[in-house]
């Protein structure tokens, strides 16, 4: 009697323990916990949205106070078709650094920068916000003003961050209830595709109502009718995003990452447009500069060439070991985070890895670039002032110091190429003492990857037959008539600001 209590007892508490194990494990999400994180992932559904409503604002807002009535636990059962616990919960930067720039008062002349857009709140201040304020130090007798052409990502930013960001009809509406006269436009988009296509036609139905309106080129440029056409603005982003991915990786050159068995893929978006050679092109490009290991990919794999699985086989007959994965759009954001460098087996980091190839991965949107942010400066100066016809010409090259002027034999005056839309100023100094020039002033060209112009070697020949080898630049002139920055650095490597102007053209 007394072995089966004993026995009794034993299996008593074996059964108590057991029973306090289960307690410990994961509990189930009550049905009630459940319902309050379907009700705010239907919110998010709601607002998850291209089309703009009446009813959008207090959707964002409904949204996003239900998200915070939310528990902890309950936050993490949040899922719909679009809606997940990182739209609202997700720490992408502060957007308080950030300037929505729909301020009303403006006067009469207004810079509409036109941007997809971006959730990614570092991202958008330091890619979008930084190409703005670039055009805005440039002109400052502008107003410089944001649309944004993706509602979803609009809706985003406000339900999550209260921050109000027009879209292009918005923006359109308030530059016309602030009598703006003259309207220039500067998209930031890659090329002449579709989000363009569409910017075009919001401005096509209200350009009668400003005296002028003026679209300017989007980074690349002109689309060229096939893979071997391309230009100045492609020539110079190749360099500047090169240049900078070399800086951020610790190589000294593109020769030296080749030596350690290390190439760069650039991934783009990609697209059914038929822009979609664009990327062919910049392929090319990199190609017609000697970078071979250098890659161009995209998300959407159009053009076919560019998807992973090509890329990745390219990069592998190549003999390459390791990669530097890197965006080739404006904005770091859900792309360059997620679909590049994300932790799921389908993104390009994933798939490379699985390849057998070793991943670094760079978050870094071409608008943080500092020398890509004056592309922008440029493009838009041809929009406010026009460009003399593609040629050669001679002009005055002025400076605001004796220590720092033209070679005295040359007159005060410089050769300027326009071509692309681009004009190029090649001036020979008095000396070999200036060893690099920099479109900018002395901040920017000291922020790690900034791209100083490199000197040429010019032989002067002098009157008295006399000749002198002395340092020459290509420099980028954004407009004419008019002082620009132009920082340089001499041997003693010491910086100086400098005003320079480009003036008085003559055919040559």
């Amino acid at each position: 009697m007394k072995k089966r209590c004993r026995l009794m007892s034993i299996i008593l508490a074996t059964v108590m323990v057991m029973a306090l194990f289960a307690g410990c494990g994961e509990k189930k999400p009550s049905v009630d916990d459940q319902a309050a994180a379907d009700e705010v992932a239907k919110k998010i559904d709601a607002i998850y949205v291209q089309q703009w409503t009446e009813n959008t604002d207090a959707q964002c807002a409904d949204a996003k106070a239900s998200w915070d009535k939310l528990t902890d636990a309950q936050k993490e059962l949040v899922e719909g078709e679009f809606a997940d616990p990182d739209y609202f919960g997700r720490d992408t930067g502060d957007a308080s650094k950030d300037d929505p720039r729909n301020q009303d008062n403006i006067g009469e002349k207004e810079i509409l920068v036109v941007s997809f857009g971006t959730s990614f709140n570092d991202s958008r201040v330091k890619d979008i916000k930084g190409i703005e304020d670039a055009i805005a130090a440039a002109y400052p007798d502008w107003s410089v003003r944001r649309a944004f052409t993706a509602q979803i990502i609009i809706n985003h930013i406000q339900a999550r961050d209260n921050e109000k960001i027009d879209n292009m009809d918005q923006a359109l509406a308030r530059a016309i209830a602030n009598g703006v006269k003259q309207l220039v436009v500067q998209p930031t988009h890659l090329m002449h595709g579709a989000e363009y296509d569409e910017m075009k036609e919001a401005l096509e139905a209200v350009k009668d109502k400003f005296e002028s309106v003026v679209i300017a080129e989007p980074l690349w440029g002109p689309v060229g009718e096939d893979a071997t056409v391309i230009n100045q603005d492609k020539q110079n982003v190749a360099v500047y995003v090169v240049n900078d991915a070399l800086k951020l990786g610790g190589f000294a050159s593109l020769e030296d990452a080749a030596g350690k068995g290390t190439c760069f893929v650039f991934m783009g978006h990609g697209t059914s447009h038929n822009a979609k050679v664009s990327y062919s092109q910049m392929r090319t490009q990199m190609d017609k500069l000697g970078y071979a290991n250098v890659f161009i990919g995209t998300v959407e794999g159009e053009p076919e060439e560019t998807a992973c699985e090509a890329v990745i086989a390219d990069v592998k007959a190549a003999g390459y070991k390791y990669v530097v994965l890197r965006p080739l759009m404006v904005v770091a954001g859900d792309h360059a985070n997620n679909d590049m460098a994300g932790d799921d087996e389908d993104s390009w980091k994933s798939m490379f890895t699985a390849a057998g190839l070793e991943v670094t991965c760079q978050i870094a949107g071409l608008g943080g670039i500092p020398e890509i942010q004056q592309l922008y400066v440029v493009h838009t100066a041809a929009a406010l002032y026009g460009l003399p016809e593609d040629g050669t010409y001679v002009a005055d090259f002025t400076t605001d110091s004796t220590m720092f002027h033209i070679n005295d034999e040359m007159e005060g005056k410089c050769v300027l190429v326009v071509k692309d839309g681009r004009m190029t100023a090649h001036i020979s100094l008095a000396s070999t003492s200036v060893m690099n020039l920099y479109l900018g002033t002395i901040d920017k060209a000291q922020l790690p990857g900034a791209y100083v112009l490199p000197y040429t070697e010019d032989t002067i020949n002098y009157k008295d037959g006399t000749t002198e080898v002395v340092h020459g630049f290509d420099v980028p002139v954004p407009y004419l008539d008019k002082d620009f920055d132009l920082a340089l650095i001499g041997k003693k490597g010491t910086w100086y600001d400098h005003k320079v102007s480009v003036s008085n053209l003559q055919k040559n």
